[in-house]
């Protein structure tokens, strides 16, 4: 098994997972063929991390009976997690789940029909791909991937398969941000001239946990299949448990929160990467040990690919020792403003009499009004199950049902990917980062980032 998961590994690194429908056991076509609408769909939790159980798990639970899925398996290479995985899903639903050390034991019991990923930031991807060769549909947490080698993994084993694969980038079920996509794309807005994106929080024990740290201990756990062929290092706790606070097992800010927000600026604009990144940040304030910066500010520059004349920047910050202007999404044009923090479009910043009459031309402004929204954005430590959390969630399971592509698919994972990788190239080298669509790889200066 061992040699089998390390040959895996090294397919999966170099994008060449070959998934066919022979390959697969139960495949997506016969699962659609022999799934009626009443049927039951067992759903295996791959990885019982805070945010499935603050989040993911209430959210299908919502919708559970409604259509007909009920939670059958834990998956968790640490003995404590899996254990407590059971036992909050048995207190939530009043039954017993089988409980797995690791996914090949997971599938090889053919436990599941589909699988909530909710692992550390860097086991994304191939936790996704060895789903999809299990023939099981599979929610993935965002980000989608740490590295290009596994966005290419996932995408072409997605894409060879007729698995429903969701990201975890909500905001693509939230109403305000559908109703936003909607004004922008009609032609309304006008062209987007700038955005402006920030994520504040004031946390000294954001991606902290120092009470795991001291209890969690090697026996307990499976350091190998944690590191996946990733890296060589020895054990180590706190990349266990604090994983977003060290690279490669997590970019940190770009992967966790600007991963949901540059996802927009695709979506809305229809363009699928920047053209270029730029970037710094540093560790100023919470000097713990941790690799990843506590702030940073990534300019990017968006636009047609062959009209470089063309286009708007995106202007990103992202600070953890000050919450001040907690998190904005703004969108300019000449015409005023989309905001979507306040949720309101308005003529702020248009372009008004006299400056227009000076100039010969007539004033370019928008009609105020307010987007439907029944949701908040919530950046506190311990997330809970918002409104768009649960439409996501919900959206996938019904995706499960009808076969249709969900709201967040694995190009969108693929292409908020691409922009995170680049940001972390920038961040890591202080090089502008472009991206060669012909290789699908990320250039600082003249060099591949790996």
């Amino acid at each position: 098994m061992k040699q089998t998961r390390r040959t895996f590994l090294r397919d999966a690194a170099v994008g060449g997972a070959a998934i066919t429908a022979g390959m697969m056991g139960t495949t997506a076509l016969s699962y659609a063929r022999i799934l009626g609408a009443n049927d039951r769909v067992r759903v295996g939790i791959v990885g019982f991390s805070d945010r499935a159980k603050a989040t993911l798990i209430p959210a299908l639970q919502i919708y559970a009976r409604e259509l007909n899925f009920e939670i059958t398996a834990v998956s968790d290479i640490w003995k404590r997690r899996r254990e407590e995985g059971g036992g909050f899903i048995k207190q939530l639903t009043g039954k017993d789940v089988a409980l797995a050390r690791n996914n090949e034991e997971l599938y090889d019991r053919r436990l599941t029909d589909a699988v909530i990923i909710s692992t550390a930031d860097f086991q994304h991807a191939l936790h996704g791909v060895e789903a999809i060769r299990a023939g099981v549909d599979a929610y993935i947490e965002k980000p989608m991937a740490e590295s290009m080698a596994d966005a290419r993994a996932l995408l072409k084993a997605v894409q060879a398969s007729n698995q429903i694969v969701q990201i975890g980038s909500q905001r693509r079920s939230g109403s305000n941000y559908i109703a936003a996509h909607e004004y922008i794309r009609s032609g309304k807005f006008g062209a987007i001239t700038m955005v402006e994106m920030t994520w504040n929080v004031n946390q000294p024990g954001r991606w902290r946990r120092p009470k795991l740290v001291a209890e969690i201990r090697e026996g307990d756990t499976d350091w190998m299949r944690y590191v996946m062929g990733k890296t060589s290092d020895s054990w180590d706790a706190r990349k266990y448990v604090e994983y977003r606070l060290f690279w490669p097992y997590s970019s940190g800010i770009p992967g966790q929160w600007m991963s949901h927000q540059i996802d927009t600026v695709h979506w809305f604009s229809g363009l699928r990467r920047p053209r270029s990144v730029v970037a710094n940040g540093g560790i100023y304030v919470w000097k713990d040990g941790r690799q990843n910066a506590d702030t940073m500010t990534a300019v990017f520059d968006y636009g047609p690919l062959k009209d470089p004349t063309t286009g708007f920047q995106v202007l990103y910050s992202s600070r953890m020792h000050n919450s001040a202007g907690g998190v904005k999404e703004i969108y300019y044009s000449n015409a005023g403003t989309l905001n979507l923090d306040t949720n309101e479009i308005s003529a702020d910043g248009g372009l008004r009499a006299p400056q227009a009459d000076e100039m010969g031309m007539k004033p370019n402004l928008l009609e105020p009004m307010r987007l439907r929204s029944n949701e908040r954005v919530a950046t506190e430590a311990n997330t809970s199950v918002d409104g768009m959390s649960s439409a996501h969630m919900r959206n996938w399971m019904e995706c499960i049902r009808s076969r249709k592509t969900p709201n967040g698919d694995v190009v969108a994972g693929y292409d908020h990917s691409v922009a995170n990788i680049m940001t972390t190239a920038a961040l890591h080298t202080g090089l502008r980062v472009t991206f060669d669509d012909e290789r699908q790889e990320v250039i600082a200066g003249s060099s591949v980032f790996r």
